[in-house]
């Protein structure tokens, strides 16, 4: 099969990360970037062998798909622009500005027959994929991400920041509309929501505690689930996962790390295992961009559609709105 022909608008810290990796790809073709600032652009074009393109418009030309790594403000007005191109597009997160254009872009990219995928780049996580093939059925969800400041990304408030990561994995995982959401947050160091917690409560009767923020002295990076029968605990920094759970009586365990126990009350006798999957080594960036390009070449739904995207990003400016609701009232 051809290589995809695909380019990278916007070329800064991340940006210039999407174009390493394309360049990487054995099946894409790094056709060229473009930057606002020209100087930027020209440098990661000569780092990766690639062209710098004056315009946009030139950019998509010439590829089949792009990945669009621009402020997160420009990211409808460009998408747009790609989708009447009849480009394919990997656009990072949030997918949009605002909820607004972010279904705009998912009902203009249907009917224009392109390839969307959203960069929700932890559903990639080692971590997480580790732990694919267990059944999941969350009822309570508990996820902390917290990081030291850093003066990148504080245009925006940390929901759309940090905790939209979680909101997407939690959406992927419970499969059941947002039915009360609760809310608070503080602006300390920035103009915007610094610190935030919500509570989500599903249809199907889960419940996901949220928290992020980017004003701690300590990262964290994790996911808690309960369900019935096991707890499974992630760490995205670490890469690792663990999981407790209740296995019938002579029941075969793949990853079984240590047996802690058994009860014996009930029917059945069943007994207390402890896991720690297989971690593989996977370059969570590296591997969505291979996945979008085998999206677009095979023409397969993404593993992040642009309706994902919508959907957590709907939720965070619902969590938004509550927050502000708050300090309104306080």
């Amino acid at each position: 099969m051809a290589k995809l022909p695909i380019g990278v608008i916007g070329v800064g810290h991340l940006g210039s990360l999407h174009a390493k990796m394309l360049h990487s790809i054995p099946s894409a073709e790094l056709v060229g970037v473009f930057d606002a600032e020209k100087t930027r652009a020209d440098r990661i074009a000569n780092e990766y062998r690639t062209k710098s393109f004056l315009s946009i418009h030139e950019l998509l030309k010439n590829v089949t798909a792009v990945s669009i790594a621009t402020p997160t403000v420009t990211h409808f007005e460009i998408a747009k622009l790609a989708i009447e191109c009849g480009v394919h597009i990997f656009i990072e997160k949030p997918i949009t500005h605002t909820t607004q254009e972010a279904e705009q872009l998912v009902r203009f990219a249907k009917a224009k027959g392109v390839t969307m995928q959203v960069g929700h780049i932890e559903r990639f996580n080692p971590a997480l994929l580790a732990i694919e093939t267990y059944h999941l059925r969350p009822m309570f969800i508990e996820s902390h991400r917290l990081a030291q400041f850093n003066p990148r990304g504080t245009d925006v408030a940390v929901v759309l920041d940090l905790m939209i990561h979680d909101i997407d994995i939690i959406l992927s995982l419970v499969h059941s509309p947002v039915e009360k959401i609760e809310a608070n947050g503080v602006a300390v160091v920035s103009d915007h929501i610094d610190i935030a917690n919500a509570r989500l409560q599903f249809k199907n009767g889960c419940v996901a505690n949220v928290t992020a923020s980017r004003i701690s002295q300590n990262k964290m990076r994790k996911l808690r689930l309960f369900q019935r029968n096991a707890y499974i605990s992630i760490d995205f920094s670490e890469g690792q996962a663990e999981i407790f759970r209740l296995v019938d009586e002579g029941e075969e365990v793949k990853n079984l790390t240590m047996m802690l126990g058994q009860i014996t009350a009930g029917t059945r006798n069943r007994n207390i295992v402890y896991e720690r999957p297989e971690i593989k080594e996977v370059n969570a960036l590296r591997y969505e961009l291979e996945l979008f390009v085998d999206a677009v070449q095979n023409k397969k739904q993404p593993v992040v559609t642009g309706e994902d995207g919508l959907q957590a990003l709907k939720v965070a400016h619902d969590i938004m709105d509550k927050i502000n609701q708050q300090r309104i009232k306080f």
